[in-house]
Parts: C-alpha cells; sequence; structure tokens
C-alpha cells in the first residue's frame, strides 16, 4: 500500500470513529431511562433517572424544548442524577441545547445550591456544587426560579430513587 493510501484509510477510519463519538443520541433513549415522580415545593415533576457514568454523560444533550415540554397533566419534565456517595460535582452544558436549571441536593435532600445554565456552554468549572452533592436535578430554566427554591430548603427524595443509587 502507498503512503496516499495508507494516508486515505487512516483519515477514513478517524472520521468514523470521530463521527460515531460524536453522534446525537436518539431521543428515546430517555424513555429507556428509569423515571420518577417527585414533588418539589407543591408542584409535580416527571424526572428520566441518570445513574450511571454513561446516563450521566449524556444527561440531557441534545434534548429539545418540545421534548422538555411540560407533560399534559400538568407536571414539570426533567432529570435527577444520581450518584452513589456525596462529592463535589460540576456540570456544563456541552451539546446541550435549551437552557437549564440545576439544583444540588445532598444525601438528605437539601438543596446545597442552584443555577440557571445557558444552553452549549461548555467553559470549566462554570457550575459546581456548593459543597459535597449526591444528586443534581435539571428542569426547564425558570422553573426553580418561579418556585423560590433556595439552599437549606428539603426535598423529599424516595426510596425509590435511594435504590437507584449503585
Amino acid at each position: 500500500m502507498n503512503f496516499t493510501a495508507l494516508l486515505a484509510t487512516v483519515v477514513s477510519v478517524a472520521v468514523l470513529f470521530y463521527g460515531s463519538s460524536c453522534a446525537q443520541p436518539n431521543p428515546e433513549e430517555l424513555d429507556k431511562l428509569g423515571f420518577v415522580d417527585m414533588t418539589i415545593k407543591g408542584q409535580s415533576f416527571h424526572l428520566w433517572v441518570a445513574d450511571d457514568r454513561d446516563e450521566q454523560t449524556n444527561g440531557l444533550m441534545f434534548v429539545t424544548a418540545e421534548r422538555m415540554a411540560d407533560l399534559p397533566d400538568g407536571p414539570h419534565r426533567g432529570m435527577i442524577f444520581v450518584f452513589d456517595h456525596e462529592q463535589e460535582l460540576n456540570f456544563w452544558m456541552k451539546n446541550t441545547i435549551i437552557p437549564l436549571d440545576i439544583a444540588y441536593l445532598d444525601s438528605k435532600g437539601v438543596v446545597v445550591n442552584k443555577y440557571t445554565m445557558a444552553p452549549l456552554d461548555e467553559r470549566p468549572n462554570q457550575y459546581p456544587s456548593a459543597k459535597p452533592a449526591r444528586f443534581a436535578i435539571e428542569v426547564n430554566s425558570g422553573v426553580f426560579t418561579d418556585l423560590k427554591l433556595a439552599p437549606g430548603e428539603s426535598i423529599t427524595i424516595s426510596a425509590s430513587i435511594l435504590k437507584h443509587s449503585r
């Protein structure tokens, strides 16, 4: 094989792997996740559960505003990230095309802190937990502000969420 043919092969393989690693997740993948219904400050939420590394890495990447729209019977949509222990957490918005609110919670469900995150914001250390947290809840931008959710408030974490911990 001459150099030109070898180079063409290497470039083709690199493009194939690059393309597959950056492929947009199928929106139906969310439906394969578990979910939990929760109440936060009197409002109903239907949250997808991300409790393993791959689910947490993908999070709400490429999810559209239409997919995150409130359910017809009223609950807000979102995602809860469940970790097996409290730790310093830091989220970013790589490939996340809609603005989101995030609330970090400790093991007892106490809100550590919250942010409104800008879409596609990939700056490191932009949205860290103020102290170790075990859970993170992402919802549409403005929801936690409208609820006046504040650090120090408690959210009941159901037993069904705790069993998702690995």
